[in-house]
């Protein structure tokens, strides 16, 4: 019986391990701040175009999650690439994320808290 718990176990774990290739987080905005500086990373606004016009981050490409064709808009991107997410308050990002993992991205990043909390910490935003 002890052999068959520790076989399990190690299933498990061995398992686990092994259930994705890909990375993928929720950063504060300091985090978020840095990971979107590094060389190559994609700054992603899922928000409307409205918003994203009212001040978005430098560089930062706009692909409205909500728009209902966003899944055919991520087609066109990289999916090796890396990508730095945000929208106002986090839940649109969230969401995007989610749609972009099932879709077959690496490398994503999500920023808690949205532009309200990047704002609130006296980053810039341009229009």
């Amino acid at each position: 019986m002890k052999k068959i718990s520790v076989v399990i176990a190690i299933s498990t774990l061995l398992l686990s391990g092994c259930s994705s290739a890909s990375d993928s987080a929720n950063l504060n905005v300091a985090e978020f701040s840095a990971k979107s500086q590094e060389a190559g990373v994609i700054s992603l606004d899922v928000r409307t175009a409205g918003e994203f016009a009212e001040g978005h981050l430098v560089n930062a490409l706009n692909i409205n999650v909500e728009s209902g064709n966003f899944e055919a808009e991520i087609a066109n991107l990289d999916k090796n690439a890396t990508y730095a997410v945000y929208c106002r308050s986090g839940r649109r990002s969230a969401v995007a994320v989610d749609l972009m993992k099932k879709a077959g991205f690496n490398n994503l990043y999500n920023l808690d808290g949205g532009v309200i909390d990047w704002s609130a910490s006296g980053l810039p935003l341009v229009k």
